[in-house]
């Protein structure tokens, strides 16, 4: 760790006179990406000073321990000290976190994908609330979301959403949402109160631009169609709903939710290129070290991550063996402290393979 962070700062170092340097902002291109380093390293470069000011306060407040004749004072003393002791170890930790390597992945933008699983009716109303949950998280992050498809039932629920989050750290924060969720609960049309178990299929997909995915027109397939909407009813009379095949890859894309064909085009075409762009980047994974596949179990979308248990308002998620009691607060919103907790999870287990 103390190799790594030595090379950090000394680029820190670097960064800094150069961010200095007024001809730097004659490239733009290259003045974002030496901002954005440095804005980075700053940031490690922050916490080391907070621990090199603690650790100093300590080494003193030992040494008064030491040598202090007064015993109030000399208590006193051993009480700062053990605080210190307390605070050092937040920093610490808090460094380690900065150190781990980023993966570049973490800032892009995604559409994410909510399926209803085993469970009819009953997992199409769960993604409807999922999804809400989402939206609520995203309004709390100041994200832009937008729906890019969806497929609604009479009863309110989706078979499948599609939408878009952009805003900062996207990916970092949903990337874990990928696979299975199991919801445990009595459904509103069940009349014996019996609870039913029902399953909901989420896949996270990190944006790309046009630029990382060269897409052949050639390899296309693009079909319109009159949009339909629940039980069979038309939501428009003209064919505005489009469904594009990426004939290499068999990958199809299905767009329906805006009524011109030509805006339903740009939204599959947006999902498609995320899908290809996962696919490339999971085959990219799995040539390397196995580390992005242990940082909270395979990210296997057959993989059941979390239960949601609504009589015991408990919510489980089973790769890092957290339980909390708030169901209701997560189901509006308020997933702040599970998000954390799978994330310093993968960073720690990131840790521990860059320090084996």
């Amino acid at each position: 760790m103390n190799e790594r962070l030595g090379s950090l700062l000394k680029r820190y170092g670097e960064l800094d006179l150069l961010a200095q340097d007024p001809d730097l902002t004659k490239d733009t291109k290259k003045y974002r990406e030496v901002m954005k380093e440095y804005s980075q390293l700053g940031e490690i470069n922050t916490a080391n000073e907070v621990l090199r000011g603690l650790s100093k306060q300590f080494d003193e407040t030992k040494a008064l321990v030491q040598n202090e004749k007064d015993p109030e004072m000399k208590e006193l003393a051993k009480e700062e000290a053990k605080e210190l002791e307390i605070r050092i170890k937040e920093a610490e930790d808090k460094l380690k976190f900065l150190l781990v390597p980023r993966d570049p992945l973490d800032e892009k933008d995604i559409i994410m994908e909510i399926r209803a699983g085993t469970g009819g009716e009953e997992a199409a109303l769960f993604v409807t609330a999922l999804f809400r949950m989402y939206s609520r998280f995203a309004e709390t992050k100041n994200w832009k979301f937008e729906i890019m498809n969806s497929n609604e039932t009479e009863l309110g629920g989706f078979k499948e959403i599609v939408f878009s989050v952009s805003g900062k750290n996207v990916y970092e924060n949903l990337r874990y949402e990928s696979g299975v969720h199991r919801v445990q609960r009595v459904p509103a049309t069940e009349a014996s109160g019996r609870i039913h178990t029902s399953a909901v299929t989420v896949a996270v997909l990190p944006e790309a631009d046009e630029t990382e995915i060269d897409i052949r027109p050639d390899d296309l397939r693009i079909d319109v169609m009159r949009a339909g909407g629940p039980g069979g009813q038309c939501v428009n009379t003209t064919d505005s709903a489009v469904r594009i095949t990426h004939l290499p890859s068999g990958l199809t894309v299905h767009c329906q939710d805006e009524k011109s064909q030509i805006k339903n085009k740009a939204k599959a075409m947006r999902i498609l290129r995320a899908r290809i762009y996962e696919m490339e980047e999971a085959k990219a994974a799995s040539e390397r070290a196995e580390v992005r596949k242990n940082q909270v179990g395979s990210g296997d979308r057959s993989e059941r991550i979390r239960t949601y248990n609504f009589p015991q308002n408990r919510l489980t998620d089973h790769r890092i063996n957290l339980t909390l009691y708030k169901l209701d607060l997560v189901m509006q919103g308020d997933v702040e402290e599970l998000f954390d907790a799978l994330k310093l999870s993968a960073r720690e287990e990131l840790l521990r393979a860059t320090a084996s």
